[in-house]
């Protein structure tokens, strides 16, 4: 990348010659700081702390620190930036390889491969190289410059002020999602950050803040990131068993369709109800169907001191017994026949959290008022944009996601702030997401799950009215979306 021409002062007869390879190796990255930080912040906000890490192209082996991983493992083909970066990081693993005869018994949660992919002579053959050391549930995470960038990143390597390479393939984003195509990788999201990759104040924030994130303009950002994922292999269905999770707050009426509409699935399937302090009757009626129906796995859980159907998700989440996790609004007016729409999608791996949309089909009549109808069609679009993944419809009830990546989200909910007071978000709402959906989606995003629709055909209620206020909720999801573009858009950081 370009940077400022400086002065190097010249070594003196004490001088080794490693140290002069430690001067040269560490300097361009002292002199774009700015820009380096933000390579660091990329992979910071992407990979979880305390994963197993590898680090194709590792160089001196900053980033790979930079992500804290319980146990890190850098190869590059230099063997003076291999040297010292076993003198910076003594406790992470480093080996001089060529990426192309790359060769690990062991297994990995992330996979990095920071701008070296263009330097490769076989990107095939070093992706097909690091398939044997992914597991289904890695990540590889690929930065790489843009392309339009090749003129300027050129002119700097040949007057001096930017890291000079022998051969650099400018490659753009279709060739290399072709190329992670080709070696069985399912790309799942992809980014672009930094206009600006020199600090110049103000224009800086402008430029890197606002309007690196807007339509036409993030074409011309520096950094380009894909994140893809090992091609899912499906799973029998008896490999599976599934706990439907049932929020429930006067619903007496519905409780018996419930009941006799939740089908089926996997190896076993129990029903979940998790009442919130219902008035009509509803536990009750609970009650009775579980008498009624001893041959299904039906339980019911009390929501007590909890406030919103967002807490009672989670108090249902945290009591199944599934493998595969999914939520049935209790009101019916998603359809529990096709949940096992929802569970193939799962078993099948198309995706691995997936999302209802009630915006396909067409609705019955006063399934939905006008005006959240077009709440939901705006922050359908809102959210797509500022999570980088499809949501057509943020709000659908239904939603399905396995055990074990919801515990991830659970372990990494502290993130986003979720069940605290946050930006104004009062607890008196439910904490920062009374509504689950959002907990949930963030959460997925930001452990890089990748995201599948199934359409529902949305109907009107039969019994009992709604708990959502247009108003007071939609300006709470006006609230939670300026916290994920933080979140989510500024990797973290306010200015």
């Amino acid at each position: 990348m370009t940077e400022p021409k400086g002065q190097t002062s010249m070594p003196s007869e004490a001088e080794t010659g490693e140290q002069l390879d430690e001067r040269f190796l560490l300097r361009w990255r002292k002199r774009n700081s700015y820009y380096y930080n933000w390579l660091d912040r990329i992979y910071k906000f992407v990979v979880r702390p305390g994963s197993r890490v590898l680090h194709v192209g590792c160089e001196c082996g900053d980033i790979l620190a930079a992500v804290e991983p319980s146990y890190g493992v850098g190869v590059d083909e230099d063997p003076q930036a291999i040297a010292l970066a076993k003198k910076r990081f003594p406790h992470l693993n480093f080996y001089t390889m060529d990426p192309h005869e790359l060769h690990l018994d062991e297994k990995f949660d992330y996979v990095l491969i920071c701008n070296s992919l263009g330097r490769w002579h076989d990107i095939q053959q070093v992706l097909e190289r690091i398939h044997p050391s992914t597991t289904d549930s890695t990540r590889i995470v690929i930065t790489y410059y843009n392309y339009l960038w090749e003129g300027i990143l050129r002119l700097g390597s040949v007057i001096g002020v930017r890291r000079p390479h022998t051969y650099q393939n400018w490659l753009p984003p279709k060739d290399i999602v072709n190329f992670l195509t080709l070696t069985d990788f399912d790309v799942i999201r992809t980014a672009s950050y930094l206009m600006l990759p020199k600090r110049v104040p103000p224009l800086t924030t402008f430029c890197n803040y606002f309007l690196s994130l807007l339509p036409g303009f993030r074409l011309f950002n520096l950094v380009n990131l894909v994140i893809a994922r090992p091609a899912a292999a499906p799973v029998r269905d008896e490999d599976l068993s599934v706990s439907v999770i049932v929020p429930c707050r006067n619903e007496r009426g519905n409780i018996p369709d419930v009941v006799t509409r939740v089908p089926q699935m996997g190896r076993e399937t129990e029903i979940i109800f998790v009442d919130g302090n219902s008035t009509d009757g509803t536990v009750e009626e609970i009650e009775n169907q579980i008498r009624q129906h001893p041959h299904r796995k039906i339980r019911l859980l009390h929501q007590g001191q909890g406030v919103g159907k967002g807490d009672a998700v989670r108090k249902g989440f945290a009591a199944a017994k599934g493998d595969v996790l999914v939520i049935q609004d209790a009101d019916l007016t998603a359809p529990p026949e096709d949940l096992p729409k929802f569970f193939r999608a799962l078993r099948d791996g198309k995706g691995e959290f997936i999302n209802g949309s009630r915006l396909v089909y067409p609705m019955e009549k006063q399934a939905m008022r006008f005006l959240n109808l077009l709440a939901n069609k705006f922050f359908g679009a809102l959210f797509s944009w500022l999570l980088g993944q499809r949501f057509r419809d943020t709000l659908c009830g239904t939603k399905m996601i396995r055990r074990k990546d919801y515990e991830l989200i659970e372990a990494n909910r502290s993130y986003f702030g979720q069940g605290e007071a946050l930006d104004g978000i009062k607890p008196a709402f439910g904490g920062f997401d009374p509504f689950g959906d959002f907990d949930l989606i963030f959460g997925a995003v930001k452990l890089n799950l990748k995201v599948a629709e199934v359409p529902v055909t949305y109907r009107a209620r039969t019994y009992g009215s709604t708990n959502i206020s247009r108003f007071r909720h939609g300006w709470l999801l006006l609230k939670m979306s300026w916290v994920a573009f933080k979140k989510i858009k500024w990797l973290g950081r306010t200015r």
